[in-house]
């Protein structure tokens, strides 16, 4: 995944709604950039590379702090959260406390939900036939969606 696909610039400027900064600790102004930041990214985005874009804006924001504020911002289901091939975490901006599952590019960072009512099925049976409480899970699907498959192709036909 290239770093340039991660981030939509273009997109309005989304207010943040309070409740989700303050669900991760106090309300600063650093953590409020960064949620901002990852509600106007485009899809899947690791933390350098909304660092990255946060410096590139003009914000003193530290990566630690990003790395921190998106750490708790999944712990607090307010962002989903996924690996790379490379092991790299990836967040995306939740608005709600439900979850959701991803198939994502391995190309191209594309991310595109799925219909997950089985796997969750599937969870709540376990957790509750093995008498654990707080049982989390995570699903991890990826591949190469239609257009990088398509010039895959295109380009081993050359």
């Amino acid at each position: 995944m290239s770093e340039g696909t991660l981030m939509e610039s273009d997109r309005p400027h989304a207010p943040v709604p309070p409740a989700d900064v303050t669900l991760i600790g106090r309300h600063t102004q650093q953590r409020t950039v960064v949620v901002e930041a990852l509600i106007r990214a485009e899809g899947f985005v690791g933390a350098q590379a909304l660092h990255n874009q946060l410096a590139a804006d003009g914000s003193p924001v530290g990566l630690s702090t990003v790395y921190r504020t998106l750490t708790a911002l999944a712990a607090a289901d307010r962002a989903d959260l996924v690996r790379d091939t490379n092991g790299e975490r990836l967040f995306r901006y939740r608005p709600g406390p439900d979850h959701r599952h991803y198939l994502i590019c391995t190309q191209c960072g594309l991310s595109h939900p799925v219909e997950s009512g089985p796997v969750e099925v599937w969870a709540d049976t376990v957790a509750r036939t093995s008498g654990f409480a707080e049982v989390r899970h995570t699903v991890e699907l990826s591949g190469v969606c239609p257009d990088c498959g398509c010039a895959r192709t295109s380009q081993s036909n050359s």
